[in-house]
């Protein structure tokens, strides 16, 4: 079976290691799989380092990019051209800008044909998945509204399977946004090597060196980054007891510079160390004692999967898929939510987000429970094999419809 997937980029992320990961694993006796990936703007890591060491090499349109463009054209005629070639029987896009492109394209290749004439057009499956979705907090109302139609359109013309990384995210892509007939849904999980994860030593006593917490991730406007900051300073200011928390920030992109501003103005320069692009995450997470998210908005974040797997408590705002790796409520505090897994809060929530931080720097035990409970969780449910023989049975079940 030939597999044509496609990723608008390869930028650090989740999505570029899944795209890859499934590229790799589902190139075999079985199937034949061809990678297309756009370019990485200026301001953004790139992780062709990992398609390297994966042995993958991509087919890169230099044209595809992350905003819609007059070069979309291109792109579209680039990749119906490269069908023209491999003569997929399912194509496979990943994140909305290749999600709209690559479906499009395989439109035209599966319809535009002479023997369409007699009733038969190309055989091919179009798949879609979400990693996350920018159906809020990303775009103003009147381009959310455009992208929400074009979704909906696409679904209902030019997808046979959506792919949904937790049931959250179907509940919201399905039953809040309206796109696509829920029998099209699939939710496939995320899966990683956890192999890397597995070996982080587990973290020496706090005693006097304070919490040392961990961000994992992209600096952008969709991880809102200044909430986890103003919380770190409104834990040092409310909090005697324990000596201030320790931040490290793992990752790049477009607001450094005003992150560093912020770090000055709230006085948190001697807390907060910003490491960069970081390829051995497991080193972040072998040196940190909890591991934050403050997104506004998110599908599965890879970040928390790899520290539950390393075995750290994990401490976010409960959006999109991350409702779905805390679990259950088990009991209510003072602005954050102790679940089975992790400590949850409200989007926005600042004073919530510190109390969050100063009760896990107290409670040893509630630290080493939530741990155990995450990291036999994700060891079940989100290796990378598991995710392969998901799709493999995905794109099965659609070679005998």
């Amino acid at each position: 079976m030939k597999v044509l997937r496609m990723i608008a980029r390869l930028n650090v992320g989740g999505p570029a290691r899944h795209v890859l990961w499934l590229t790799k694993g589902l190139d075999n006796d079985r199937f034949r799989s061809r990678l297309i990936a756009g370019t990485v703007p200026p301001g953004e890591e790139d992780m062709a380092y990992l398609a390297e060491q994966l042995e993958v090499k991509p087919a890169y349109i230099r044209e595809m990019s992350r905003e819609l463009s007059p070069r979309d054209i291109i792109s579209l005629f680039k990749i119906y051209r490269e069908m023209r070639r491999f003569s997929p029987d399912v194509v496979h896009t990943h994140t909305a800008k290749a999600g709209t492109v690559g479906r499009v394209a395989a439109f035209v290749y599966k319809w535009f044909t002479p023997a369409v004439l007699v009733g038969r057009p190309r055989r091919v499956h179009v798949v879609h998945t979400f990693h996350g979705h920018v159906f809020h907090s990303y775009y103003g109302q009147a381009k959310t509204r455009l992208f929400l139609f074009i979704e909906r359109m696409l679904a209902r013309f030019a997808t046979d399977r959506i792919v949904v990384i937790s049931q959250q995210q179907f509940e919201e892509i399905n039953g809040t946004f309206r796109v696509g007939r829920p029998e099209q849904f699939e939710i496939v999980p995320l899966g990683i090597d956890l192999d890397p994860f597995k070996k982080v030593p587990s973290p020496q006593p706090l005693s006097e060196r304070g919490l040392v917490t961990a961000f994992v991730g992209r600096l952008t406007e969709i991880k809102n980054l200044p909430m986890l900051l103003k919380a770190a300073a409104k834990y040092k200011e409310l909090d005697g007891e324990t000596p201030a928390p320790r931040l490290l920030i793992a990752g790049s992109g477009s607001l450094r510079e005003s992150l560093e501003r912020t770090v000055l103005d709230l006085t948190l320069n001697e807390n907060v160390t910003f490491l960069g692009n970081v390829e051995d995450t497991s080193a972040v997470y072998a040196d940190c004692d909890v591991v934050a998210l403050t997104s506004l908005n998110e599908g599965t974040p890879l970040s928390l999967i790899e520290a539950m797997a390393a075995g750290r408590p994990v401490i976010a705002t409960t959006v999109g898929g991350v409702a779905d790796l805390l679990g259950q409520i088990i009991e209510e505090k003072d602005g954050f939510d102790i679940h089975e897994r992790g400590i949850g809060v409200a989007s926005g929530n600042v004073a919530g987000f510190a109390n969050g931080l100063r009760y896990l720097a107290k409670n040893e035990r509630l630290r080493e429970m939530l741990a155990d409970n995450a990291r036999a969780f994700v060891i079940e449910n989100y290796s990378k094999d598991r995710l392969i023989n998901d799709i493999s049975r995905l794109y099965d079940s659609l070679a005998e419809k």
